[in-house]
């Protein structure tokens, strides 16, 4: 089997650079982009002169002024940040037939096949970054590498700005340094659980002991086992079928009356049957998301006979709700979302997963 020629693409600090971009008052200093530190705005992304402090993407914009009191505060506009990020991906669509978007600000290409008939992927990605700096004057971080595990981790190697390879007879060298943490769906919480269980190093994985892996990270053992040898074959998928829709709300006042919490979850799950009614898709699964007053998180789920009709997704969203401590505890948040998806009532056959994420 040959090589592929893999890339992450990855903005640097994106809206925070739209807006210095914009706004040239306000290059250099440190800028937030995100909501009201009085009514629990998170920060959505901060500029390298605010991450100098510790302010980083999805802490507290109230935790954000605390670290950084000189922290200018902007209200994101999404209208021009997906102006900007479609700016991008017609650039990244003209070098190869297969770009697969992850998020406004971020972008998996395979290179193997490239307009440029360049065989190395890393002059495909100079020619890349060079071209978004031209046409928009920001700044793009890029990874190369053969799959798209070790590119999305060279991309974050050497940021901003930075461009990172990783060739196939280096990938053994470069994993042998990484720590636990670098795996996919290994947060803080599993990365404890991990190292409480001797597992330090990514390399570790390989050789842990399969009853301590597997209770650290229950059926992602399998999967980060593979990744630990340095092992991903996801192809790039320029277009894919969502696997699921749902949306959450963070409240400004924790709620505690739990007649509440259910009108918000039913809310939710209306709307999450709109969305399968609008795409003619079926659901097999409902989750719910709870996060209390603690921050402590939660999820709960019901699988059954796939459905789109909303009164049944609405009672079994609601009677999720029953299974956690909300109204005996205040809530900060609550989500729904399904999953399991089909374009008809027969249960989906299984296809290949896209990467799980364990928290």
């Amino acid at each position: 089997m040959s090589v592929r020629r893999i890339l992450h693409i990855d903005m640097d600090a994106f809206y925070a650079s739209v807006e210095q971009r914009d706004r040239p008052e306000l290059r250099g200093r440190p800028v937030a982009v995100g909501g009201d530190p009085n009514t629990r705005g998170v920060v959505a992304a901060a500029s390298y002169e605010a991450r100098q402090y510790g302010v980083r993407s999805a802490i507290s914009m109230a935790k954000a002024v605390r670290l950084c009191p000189a922290l200018v505060i902007l209200h994101p506009d999404f209208t021009k940040y997906r102006e900007v990020s479609q700016q991008v991906l017609g650039i990244l669509r003209g070098a190869a037939p297969l770009v697969e978007p992850l998020s406004l600000d971020e972008a998996y290409l395979d290179v193997t096949e490239n307009a440029f008939g360049e065989p190395l992927g890393v002059t495909v990605a100079k020619r890349l970054k060079e071209e978004i700096r031209a046409a928009t004057g920001l700044t793009a971080s890029a990874g190369v590498a053969p799959n798209k595990f070790l590119a999305k981790i060279a991309s974050g190697w050497q940021k901003p700005d930075g461009l990172t390879v990783i060739a196939p007879e280096r990938v053994e060298q470069f994993l042998q340094g990484l720590s636990v943490d670098a795996l996919w769906g290994v947060g803080p919480v599993t990365a404890r659980k991990l190292r409480e269980r001797g597992i330090e190093k990514l390399v570790d994985v390989r050789t842990a002991d399969a009853a301590a892996l597997r209770e650290a990270v229950g059926s992602l053992a399998d999967w980060l086992q593979q990744l630990a040898r340095g092992v991903d074959n996801r192809p790039v998928v320029s277009e894919y079928e969502p696997q699921s829709s749902g949306s959450e709300n963070t409240f400004p006042v924790d709620l505690r009356d739990r007649a509440e919490m259910q009108n918000e979850i039913a809310e939710m799950a209306r709307r999450a049957a709109a969305w399968l009614a609008k795409r003619e898709l079926y659901a097999r699964t409902v989750t719910i998301k709870v996060r209390y007053s603690d921050f402590t998180t939660i999820t709960r789920s019901h699988t059954e006979a796939a459905t789109r009709d909303e009164a049944s997704l609405v009672a079994r969203a609601v009677a999720l709700l029953e299974r956690t401590e909300a109204g005996e505890r205040p809530v900060r948040l609550l989500g729904v979302s399904v999953h399991g998806l089909s374009d008809s009532l027969e249960v989906p056959k299984p296809g290949t997963p896209r990467l799980p994420f364990a928290e």
